[in-house]
C-alpha cells in the first residue's frame, strides 16, 4: 500500500499523468473546433452565419461603443444598464481593441469555455469515478457535443461562460478543494455574468458550515467567503448603482416584469417540472438513472460537496419557475446549470456500466445502454444543429434585416419604438425607445398594458414601431405600414415577419 503511494508521487507517474493530461486536452480541443464548427457550417448553409438571438447584439453593441468611445452605452453619449452580463461585454470588447472580426471572437469565446467545460468534467471524473480510466476523453467529447452546450457555445451569449464558472464551484465543492477565499470570489465573478450567479453562495456556505472541524475553523471559512465574494458583489453594485441608480441592471426587473403574467395563469409545480426537463431532451434522459445512482450513493456516504450541486440544480430551476418562468431557446436559462447535471449523470452511469461487467445479461444490457446512449448524443447533435442554424436565419431575415432597412432607409433624427433593440442599435446606431425596458426602464411598470404604452409613445413623439404584430393586441392598429421584411424562414418555422409601422393615430 505505501509503495502504490510512494509510486504515485513519484516524477515519472506525475510526467507520465500531464502527458496524458496535455494529450486528453488536444483532443478536446480539436474536437471543439469540430463541434463550433459544426454549427456554424450550418447556419452558414441554412442563411448565413450570425447570432441565434437578438440579445446577443445587444452586447455586441455594448462591447463596441466601449471600445470605440470608452462608453458604457447602448447609444452613444446615453449610459444605461441594458447588459445583464457586464463581463461579458467587457471581454467581447476586447476583440474590437484588437481589431477581430467580432463573429470570430465571439465564437473562439464560446469554444474556450466550451472547451474548458470538458476539460472540467474530465478532470472531475476522473478524479471521482474509479470506473473511469479509459485514455480517450469519451465524458469530455460527450460535453462537447451535447447540443445545448454547443448551440449555446455558437449564441453569442454569456451562458457558457457563466456555465463554466458554475460548474467549477460545484466542481471544486465536490472535490473537497475548500479555499473559501477562491470559492467566494469566484461566486461573486459570477454575479458579473448573470445576477443568478448569487445562488452558488448557497452551496459554498452550506459545505462551510458542515465541513468545519470547530467553530472556529467555520468561522474563519465563512470570512474568507464573505470577504472574496463581498469585493466582487460591492464592485457590481456600485457598478450597477452608477450607471443606472439601482443595484441591480434594468433587464433583472424588465424580464420579470415582461412574464409576470405567466406566473399568474400557470401553476407553480408545473412551472417547475417544466425547468428540471430541459436537460432531459436529448442525451440527457438516458443519464438521469446515473444522476439518481450518484447522489443515492453521495446520500449514503454523507458526501456534501456532492450532494449541494444537486440542491442547488433543483433550487436554481425553482427560483426561474417562481420569478422567471420561461422555456424558450431552448432552454437558455436553465442551460448553465445543465453542465453539473451530464457531470453527475455521466459518473453514475459509468459506475454503473462498469458494476454491469459481472454476467452476461448484464453486459448485454450495459453494450445496449452506451450505444443508444452514443446514438440519441450524435441525433440530438444533427437536430439541435438544424434548430441552431433556423434560429440564426430567423434572426438574421427578420431583426438584422430590419435594422439594415432602418439604417439606409428611415432619418437619424427619426425616434424609433422596437421591442427588440439589439440589431437595431448595433445597425442602425441611434436612440430607441425599449419596449422590453432594457435601456428604457420607465417603461417597465406598464411594458404589458398597451393602453398606458400607447400614451408613453404619444408623449415620446415617436416617428415609428418596429415590432412582430402578434406579440401585442392593440399597439399596431389602424398603423401605417411601411415596410415588411417578407423574409422566407419566419413563416416556415411558425413565425411571423418583422413589421416597421409609421406611429400616428
Amino acid at each position: 500500500m505505501s509503495s502504490k503511494r510512494n509510486n504515485s508521487h513519484s516524477p515519472h507517474f506525475q510526467r507520465k499523468w500531464g502527458e496524458a493530461r496535455s494529450g486528453r486536452g488536444a483532443i478536446l480541443a480539436l474536437a471543439t473546433v469540430l463541434s463550433v464548427g459544426g454549427y456554424l457550417l450550418a447556419s452558414s448553409l441554412k442563411f448565413r452565419i450570425g447570432f441565434p438571438l437578438d440579445d446577443a447584439w445587444i452586447h455586441q453593441t455594448y462591447a463596441r461603443n466601449l471600445a470605440e468611445w470608452g462608453q458604457w452605452a447602448f447609444w452613444q453619449g446615453q449610459v444605461s444598464g441594458g447588459s445583464t452580463a457586464p463581463l461579458w461585454s467587457a471581454l467581447l470588447a476586447l476583440g474590437y481593441w484588437l481589431k477581430l472580426s467580432f463573429y470570430l471572437w465571439a465564437f473562439v469565446l464560446g469554444g474556450i469555455f466550451l472547451w474548458g467545460l470538458a476539460f472540467l468534467g474530465e478532470y472531475f471524473l476522473r478524479k471521482t469515478v474509479p470506473a473511469y480510466r479509459s485514455k480517450f476523453p469519451w465524458a469530455g467529447i460527450f460535453l462537447l457535443g451535447e447540443w445545448h452546450l454547443v448551440w449555446a457555445a455558437t449564441s453569442g451569449m454569456e451562458t457558457l461562460l457563466y456555465a463554466f464558472l458554475a460548474t467549477l464551484v460545484l466542481v471544486l465543492l465536490a472535490l473537497g478543494k475548500h479555499n473559501y477565499l477562491l470559492l467566494g470570489a469566484l461566486v461573486g465573478i459570477s454575479v458579473w455574468v448573470r445576477p443568478g450567479g448569487v445562488t452558488l453562495l448557497g452551496p459554498v456556505v452550506v459545505v462551510a458550515l458542515l465541513s468545519g472541524e470547530n467553530i472556529k475553523r467555520i468561522a474563519r471559512d465563512l470570512l474568507n467567503t464573505a470577504l472574496g465574494f463581498g469585493i466582487f458583489l460591492s464592485l457590481y453594485l456600485l457598478f450597477n448603482l452608477a450607471i443606472t441608480g439601482t443595484p441591480y441592471p434594468n433587464t433583472f426587473y424588465a424580464k420579470q416584469a415582461e412574464y409576470a403574467l405567466l406566473r399568474e395563469l400557470v401553476p407553480l409545480w408545473t412551472r417547475f417540472l417544466a425547468e428540471v426537463q430541459l436537460p432531459l431532451i436529448g442525451a440527457g434522459a438516458l443519464l438521469l438513472p446515473g444522476v439518481l445512482f450518484f447522489f443515492w450513493r453521495a446520500l449514503r456516504r454523507r458526501d456534501i460537496g456532492i450532494l449541494v450541486g444537486g440542491i442547488w440544480f433543483l433550487g436554481y430551476a425553482a427560483i426561474y419557475a417562481w420569478k422567471l418562468p420561461v422555456t424558450y431557446q431552448h432552454g437558455r436559462y436553465m442551460m448553465p446549470t445543465m453542465p453539473i447535471f451530464f457531470l453527475w449523470g455521466l459518473g453514475g452511469t459509468l459506475q454503473l456500466l462498469a458494476d454491469a461487467h459481472l454476467t452476461h445479461w448484464r453486459k448485454m444490457g450495459a453494450f445496449a445502454w452506451r450505444t443508444a446512449l452514443v446514438l440519441i448524443w450524435f441525433a440530438f447533435y444533427i437536430l439541435g444543429a438544424k434548430s441552431y442554424a433556423e434560429d440564426v436565419a430567423f434572426i438574421e431575415s427578420e431583426i438584422v434585416a430590419t435594422a439594415y432597412w432602418v439604417a439606409e432607409n428611415i432619418p437619424p433624427d427619426a425616434l424609433i419604438a422596437a421591442h427588440d433593440i439589439g440589431a437595431l442599435g448595433y445597425f442602425a446606431g441611434r436612440e430607441l425607445v425599449d419596449l422590453a425596458g432594457l435601456v428604457s426602464p420607465d417603461v417597465i411598470e406598464f411594458m404589458r398594458n398597451e393602453e398606458e404604452l400607447i400614451l408613453y409613445l404619444d408623449e415620446r413623439d415617436v416617428d415609428y414601431l418596429v415590432i412582430f404584430p402578434s406579440w401585442y393586441e392593440t399597439l399596431s392598429e389602424g398603423l401605417f405600414l411601411v415596410y415588411n421584411t417578407e423574409g422566407r424562414f419566419a413563416p416556415i418555422i411558425g413565425g411571423e415577419n418583422m413589421i416597421i409601422y409609421q406611429w400616428a393615430r
